[in-house]
């Protein structure tokens, strides 16, 4: 899987997520500060978001201070269901109920350990063919806010 991987800042905790990302096989792309370029978060995510969108990349990660700002900028790119993740049980449900493609997890409060579990709750599930209708409905949604 490729994964495009962003930060608006770098840190030990970023350093080991893409480790970990590679580690576990997946081929990853770096934007911002990840790949020694300052970005603030919004331009972080655009990047990061479109790429998912565009299907370069299948899959997303980004992190700022909360998590909060990257998964709402990143919400914005059509196509991009990003989810705001605190815990592995929270990456897992948002894989299995919402088909997320954008993992987004805050600097501050998110331990390495806690990164690990959450990177591995979001890799091991799988989007529910229970879920299919409501996923269909919020891909439905998005498509109305395109056409305005």
């Amino acid at each position: 899987m490729r994964l495009a991987v962003g930060s608006d800042e770098q840190t030990s905790l970023t350093d080991m997520i893409v480790r970990e990302i590679r580690r576990l096989g997946h081929e990853v792309e770096l934007y911002g500060p990840l790949l020694g370029h300052p970005l603030p978060w919004p331009d972080v995510a655009q990047q990061v978001a479109r790429r998912v969108s565009q299907g370069a990349c299948d899959q997303g990660v980004l992190l700022c201070w909360t998590g909060t700002g990257v998964s709402i900028a990143a919400n914005k790119v059509p196509g991009v269901r990003a989810a705001l993740c605190t815990d592995a049980e929270t990456a897992r449900g948002a894989r299995k109920w919402n088909d997320a493609n954008v993992l987004c997890m805050g600097l501050r409060l998110t331990s390495e350990a806690l990164a690990k579990e959450m990177l591995d709750a979001w890799f091991n599930a799988q989007p529910e063919e229970s879920e299919a209708e409501n996923i269909a409905k919020v891909v439905e949604m998005d498509k109305l806010r395109q056409a305005g």
